[in-house]
């Protein structure tokens, strides 16, 4: 379907490359133990999962701070479950998991393979809002560095997907140009219709379960991308 018509191919990284709810249970349960937390990491993640998600999309609207983000997420998630624990402690935790996340390697299912499959034809390139010092190393530590070639950041861009801002940053960096540009991502407003208004292609890999829509092409396994590369 874009065979002969992208050169170049823009990745998202949690929940696209990156397996992050796999990444970040392992991180929780390692500082939960390091520092005593009596929480059941089950009940715990069955709240968090869908917290985080809706604060990271009050942080990509501008309406809390990265450190509001890295709080509010985490006492949130204690309140609900009733759990006493001090502001100190939280801040702890917050600080912890940051440190520890980009230490876990998992990706999804055939990142590698379809990594290694389109890295002979097209540019590869990552948008992503994530945290600056931590996304280096979550690619450096899952060995899949060696396959972009750019790597544009909302800090660096000074604007969240999905600004135009930050994918225009991207295609400046990359020496591309929107017609042939073709971006991958799991949230449909931040990479989807974001990279679509801005004149891109897109490809939405359902990571979350999303309703059928039909902004675009829909996948469930990055695998597919083989079918229209």
């Amino acid at each position: 379907m874009y065979r002969g018509v992208v050169t170049d191919i823009f990745f998202d990284l949690d929940h696209t490359l990156w397996d992050f709810e796999k990444n970040s249970s392992l991180t929780f349960e390692k500082i939960f133990d390091e520092n005593n937390i009596g929480v059941d990491l089950n009940a715990f993640l069955e709240i968090y999962v869908p917290t985080n998600l809706s604060f990271w999309k009050l942080y990509r609207e501008e309406k809390i701070s990265k450190a509001e983000l890295r709080y509010q997420r985490l006492k949130t998630v204690f309140n609900r479950l009733d759990y006493s624990i001090s502001d100190e402690t939280i801040d702890l935790l917050a600080n912890e998991y940051i440190r520890h996340l980009s230490s876990f390697d998992h990706v999804f299912p055939h990142t590698r393979e379809i990594l290694q499959y389109l890295s002979p034809n097209y540019k590869l390139h990552i948008i992503t809002n994530g945290f600056q010092e931590i996304q280096e190393k979550k690619l450096q530590n899952s060995n899949i560095r060696e396959y972009f070639d750019q790597v544009v950041n909302s800090e660096m861009a000074g604007a969240k997907k999905p600004n135009p801002i930050i994918f225009e940053l991207a295609l400046e960096k990359a020496g591309a140009t929107p017609q042939k540009s073709l971006m991958i991502g799991d949230n449909l407003e931040a990479d989807i219709m974001g990279a679509q208004a801005v004149g891109f292609h897109a490809l939405h890999f359902n990571a979350h379960n999303d309703p059928y829509h039909e902004y675009c092409q829909i996948i469930t396994d990055l695998s597919e991308i083989k079918t229209f590369l």
